[in-house]
């Protein structure tokens, strides 16, 4: 309960409320998902990173797209982690932009030499950079099913051409925004995935989250180098437990040990401290 909000339904992270004056209140959670399963252990302070974290995106990307941000003056009990935002008619696709390959569409470039049907060069590895960067859009999956990698005409015959056109060159700008910028901070930003919809006044915005952990990957510099899978900032350490756990990805997910909690947790955080310069 939170005085002053009705709760309107949860996520697999995020729990949302709406208020008499039809304003929303998007609380980050310190649940994990992986798989497209609930992890039944949280990762503590991971809702107040997220929040914070697309907060510094929205204000980097001010210039480039409105996005759905009213306040963070939220109630007290939810401090840092939640924001209050306007509604926004959500576009019933997940933007996807990948500047290198990996994930999912490493395991499509293996069977077609393609991603969501773009054409790629022949000898690519697990972690090449592509020769360009691509938006390989995916469909929102309802809870404990699975989103799935679509073509730009898929995605076209979901949302109109001209909004689909749209979608993808304000992804592909926000990505190589983001891009260029955490590698000036030592970060390779490898994908990441963007959530539009429209408002009230026909707006295309920016909703849901930007660029955290949870929605991208984040690789070291440092220690990038193609053929197999790359020291990460965000979930891809669970999910490499998770596939060693045994876990037929099937029944209930096992509990995440004290050791991997704690190392998730400090991968999140130093993606926060190296990307904004801040502690969290």
């Amino acid at each position: 309960m939170i005085e002053g909000w009705n709760h309107l339904r949860s996520g697999k992270v995020r729990d949302l409320y709406t208020n008499e004056n039809g304003e929303l209140l998007i609380v980050a959670s310190d649940r994990i998902s992986a798989f497209d399963y609930i992890l039944p252990t949280p990762i503590p302070g991971k809702g107040k990173l997220l929040t914070q974290l697309s907060l510094f995106w929205f204000e980097m990307f001010a210039d480039l797209v409105p996005n759905h941000l009213i306040s963070t003056d939220v109630p007290s009990s939810v401090k840092d982690r939640a924001v209050i935002v306007k509604p926004l008619d959500m576009f019933p696709i997940e933007c996807v932009a990948r500047g290198y390959l990996t994930g999912s569409g490493w395991v499509e470039y293996q069977q077609s030499q393609s991603v969501t049907g773009i054409e790629l060069p022949a000898g690519l590895l697990d972690g090449s950079k592509l020769p360009e960067n691509i938006f390989t859009p995916a469909t929102k999956a309802e809870m404990g099913d699975h989103d799935e990698n679509i073509s730009f005409a898929r995605a076209a015959s979901i949302v109109g051409e001209e909004d689909a056109e749209i979608l993808r060159q304000l992804t592909l700008l926000l990505y190589s925004t983001a891009h260029d910028y955490a590698a000036t901070r030592g970060i390779i930003l490898a994908d990441t995935k963007f959530e539009f919809g429209r408002d009230h006044d026909g707006k295309i915005c920016l909703g849901d989250e930007a660029l955290t952990p949870d929605s991208s990957r984040f690789w070291s510099a440092d220690t990038w180098k193609p053929g197999g899978v790359q020291p990460s900032f965000d979930k891809q350490y669970v999910r490499d437990w998770l596939l060693a756990s045994g876990w037929d990805r099937k029944s209930p997910p096992p509990e995440l040990p004290n050791e991997v909690v704690e190392k998730t947790r400090e991968r999140y955080e130093a993606a926060f401290t190296l990307l904004t310069g801040r502690k969290i």
